[in-house]
């Protein structure tokens, strides 16, 4: 019997299943854990702002906004208010939908 045979079939995702999937209500963050110690402050800053940027970005993806055309900042700061984290910057929504160019 063939290995391919054997393999479950994966669950549908936004690109495959029929219907636009549903962002999943609510949303729970994954556990923060400590950074490292020892680094220049700007290091921290732009950390946390990669991974909102970045958390943004997966909730726009699951909502149905596919392209950074779409991504206008009053629609991720709409998206960061449903998920529940803080409005983001000018410069964060630019980073957002930097990720959503360049995760293709």
């Amino acid at each position: 019997m063939p290995a391919a045979a054997l393999k479950p079939k994966p669950l549908p995702t936004q690109s495959t299943a029929k219907r636009p999937v549903l962002l999943d209500l609510p949303y729970a963050p994954v556990e923060k854990r400590p950074l490292p110690p020892g680094r220049p402050r700007q290091w921290y800053v732009t950390h946390n702002r990669r991974l909102k940027a970045m958390r943004l970005a997966i909730a726009l993806l699951d909502s149905g906004v596919h392209l950074p055309s779409q991504a206008h900042n009053e629609t991720i700061r709409d998206t960061a208010e449903l998920i529940g984290v803080h409005p983001p910057s000018d410069t964060t929504c630019h980073m957002v939908r930097a990720f959503m160019r360049y995760t293709r």
